[in-house]
């Protein structure tokens, strides 16, 4: 190798070296998206009502859902997009298949899947349903988002009160049109 083949390689080295800090930082969706719950979704209203929350968030998933995986990896890991949502809503996640008991937001004890299925007629995952501080659904999202942009867009669709005039296709249409003319 000669002298100027080796400043090269450092430099490269260097350069690579430096940008690693500018990546962005992603942090487990377990712990910094998802809040810690005993199952008791009444209890958790009360707590979401306490802390001022718009609602409350659940994440409906399997554990083979691929698009459940992928949205763990690329969206729930944000900072940008774990500090928005935990900031308006409680969040949490359910199994769809899951055995563990639990008690809905009328008291009533149940299970995961039944909570899942018969309560909420999820049969597909991801699902995610936002509901109101009444314990009312008030969004559904079917299927993974496109990406961070959109599932922040879902939030603030359901933070802002959007939901009551107008359904998130257009919202969603009309924040695209903005950010392009802003251009």
């Amino acid at each position: 190798m000669t002298p100027r083949t080796s400043l090269l390689a450092c430099l490269l080295l260097l350069a690579l070296l430096s940008a690693a800090p500018l990546a962005a930082e992603t942090r487990d969706p377990a712990s910094h998206f998802f809040d810690e719950t005993w199952g008791d979704l009444q209890e958790e209203l009360a707590i979401a009502r306490d802390e001022g929350k718009q609602g409350i968030l659940i994440f409906f998933e399997l554990d083979e859902c691929p698009f459940c995986h992928r949205m763990k990896r690329s969206v729930l890991n944000q900072p940008e997009v774990q500090a928005y949502f935990r900031r308006h809503f409680r969040i949490f996640t359910i199994d769809i298949e899951g055995d563990v008991e639990m008690v809905d937001f009328q008291g009533n004890a149940t299970t995961q899947k039944d909570f899942a299925f018969k309560a909420n007629r999820v049969r597909a995952t991801p699902v995610m349903i936002f509901y109101g501080l009444d314990g009312k659904p008030v969004t559904r999202y079917t299927g993974a988002t496109s990406g961070v942009q959109e599932f922040l867009w879902l939030g603030q669709f359901v933070a802002e009160g959007h939901y009551r005039d107008m359904r998130f296709t257009r919202y969603k249409r009309q924040q695209a049109r903005a950010a392009r003319q802003a251009r």
